[in-house]
């Protein structure tokens, strides 16, 4: 654990970072689908924020292709340290089927990616950290940016997310966690491992031998199906997240495992006692 890690766990909210090994395997759609899941689960507020630089595509999955405010529109706020809680809560989409859960689309402007400053990524964060229970930080796969740095360095949860692919969990898995990681104070041993199952092979590898060769724990697996490639496309993902039989499913055990380690607390359900519907049907539906 980083000290801006420590020092997080010890003042704020819960930092959940997701970050892959590799461009376009299903990282985002996973890191959404937690986020869903932890919001059902625990009844807490959840703040997703986008920080894919180089690659945003979470608004595009919502159904969302022209979103009028994005992390790039933050800018001037975060260059002066000045966003407020409550702009901040303003500039995010409240999804329709999570009502707990709001969501920061990611930069448009990918020219600028290089552009963004450490201090802008850590006020957004310190900001976050005041309006939601738990934030879930989508960094993408792209390692040499200020988002991806500054949020693993600060997370108190660190998933990087692979699949079966050799060129994947070993190549791209050892250059990135096993060697740059740690030369920005990130230990190599502190991520967990979740590895994407995806619909044009498995590659052959055991989950636990593609964590062992990453050095870490497994956290779970999420399959990247045709289903649910086909709702990315449409823009219906969280449609499918909750009404869906098997989308419910999704990241339901790796979600459970964050929430608790996340010292997160299970939502407990209102059970109505048999008398008490009937004294509602007595009253024609009205409660005390």
């Amino acid at each position: 654990m980083t000290r801006e890690s420590a020092a997080w766990l010890d003042a704020a909210s819960p930092l959940v970072a997701f970050v892959g090994t590799t461009p376009n395997i299903g990282t985002s759609s996973a890191a959404f689908a937690a986020a869903c899941r932890i919001a059902e689960e625990s009844g807490s507020s959840v703040g997703f924020l986008c920080l894919n630089l180089k690659s945003a595509k979470t608004h595009r999955y919502l159904g969302i292709d022209e979103p009028s405010v994005t992390l790039d529109s933050l800018r001037p706020e975060l260059a002066t340290q000045a966003l407020h809680p409550e702009k901040l809560l303003r500039s995010m989409h409240r999804c329709r089927r999570h009502s707990d859960l709001h969501v920061l689309f990611g930069n448009m402007l990918r020219d600028q990616a290089e552009f963004f400053a450490m201090e802008e990524i850590g006020h957004l964060l310190d900001v976050a950290a005041q309006v939601f229970d738990v934030v879930v930080a989508d960094v993408g796969a792209y390692w040499d940016n200020a988002a991806t740095l500054c949020a693993l360095r600060r997370a108190t949860m660190r998933i990087v997310v692979t699949t079966s692919a050799l060129s994947h969990f070993q190549e791209d898995g050892q250059r990135w966690v096993k060697q740059l990681a740690p030369l920005y104070g990130i230990p190599a041993d502190s991520f967990q491992g979740l590895v994407i199952q995806t619909p044009w092979g498995k590659g052959g590898f055991h989950v636990r031998d593609i964590c062992n060769e990453l050095g870490v724990p497994l956290l779970g697996e999420h399959a990247l199906t045709e289903p649910m490639l086909a709702q990315l496309d449409s823009g219906t993902l969280e449609e499918w997240l909750a009404d869906n039989e098997r989308g419910k499913k999704a990241m339901l055990g790796p979600a459970k495992a964050i929430s608790e380690a996340s010292g997160l607390k299970r939502k407990r359900k209102l059970v109505m006692q048999p008398w008490y519907k009937k004294l509602l049907t007595h009253r024609g539906g009205v409660g005390s």
